[in-house]
């Protein structure tokens, strides 16, 4: 599967909030959505899900309209959504009856769901009973148990603990193998450096960078190097302003030239007791901060 919006534009009275957003996602990989509030996310998600209509543009699967009769959507918003007072088990069967699976089917899947995420003791228990954590496994199990086709996460890893978000990046991992879209949004950068594959980053309702993550990094000067030593002082000395600490105690050295590196590297290690030298690349956060740390 191939999922793409092009062009799309989309106004609230006077204010254009998405101008001409394209972007493209592919069956079998993550996609990482990103941008500071106000960027236009939301709403290019709302869009891609048939919330509203866009005043311009177009949302195609496989290089066609998207049939949305056709095609599944699950979707974990990062505003909780479900009923506090209302049994588990109920909700849950309710909401994949909604997305079109028959009673029987819905309280097996939900059944399996409960029991891959730990919850089958919750099963009859209210909402509200639950912490924060727990109750956001349960609006997972609301985002996948119609087996949908195409999957946006949307801060799934809010308020949980390290046990817990480790079996979440197991149940994402096996939803992008199982060839389904996708798509991420959040602002912890660690994770969508982690899972995806492609990245675009909204800045004022505009797509400002988008493409192969691996690529967007190698396309960066490759101009620095990162030391790890324990004789920084040494180092450091030797390179006098080409040479910077790091608040985490390592080395960034940058060099006259891309091509000077592996002779440095060389002598580095010729000369001093090095624990890991490489070449130097941004972060996503980095790259984050470069083309979204202005709100246009």
């Amino acid at each position: 599967m191939v999922l793409e919006l092009k062009n799309i534009e989309k106004s609230f009275g006077e204010k254009q909030v998405l101008k001409g957003v394209s972007l493209c996602a592919q069956g079998g990989q993550a996609f990482g959505l990103l941008g500071r509030n106000g960027a236009g996310k939301t709403t290019s998600i709302r869009i891609l899900m048939n919330v509203f209509p866009a005043n311009g543009g177009e949302v195609l699967l496989d290089g066609k309209p998207i049939d949305y009769k056709k095609v599944k959507f699950g979707y974990l918003p990062e505003e909780r959504g479900l009923y506090p007072k209302k049994k588990i088990i109920d909700q849950l069967v309710y909401f994949a009856e909604l997305n079109g699976v028959k009673r029987s089917d819905a309280v097996k899947s939900v059944d399996r769901w409960l029991a891959r995420l730990g919850m089958t003791e919750y099963r009859n228990k209210r909402l509200d009973t639950l912490s924060k954590g727990n109750q956001q496994k349960i609006q997972l199990i609301t985002a996948l148990a119609h087996d949908p086709q195409i999957v946006i996460l949307d801060e799934p890893f809010s308020g949980l603990d390290p046990v817990n978000a480790m079996l979440l990046k197991d149940v994402v991992k096996e939803e992008i193998e199982k060839g389904k879209i996708v798509l991420f949004s959040s602002h912890q950068m660690n994770y969508i450096e982690e899972f995806c594959d492609s990245i675009a980053i909204l800045n004022g309702g505009e797509v400002v960078l988008s493409g192969d993550l691996y690529e967007i990094k190698r396309n960066y000067p490759r101009d620095r190097l990162v030391i790890r030593s324990e004789q920084t002082a040494e180092i450091a000395e030797s390179f006098g302003e080409n040479c910077a600490v790091t608040e985490n105690g390592e080395l960034i050295v940058t060099l006259d030239s891309p091509d000077d590196k592996q002779t440095v590297m060389k002598g580095l290690v010729e000369s001093y007791d090095i624990d890991e030298v490489k070449v130097f690349e941004p972060s996503l956060n980095d790259i984050f901060v470069e083309y979204a740390g202005h709100q246009e």
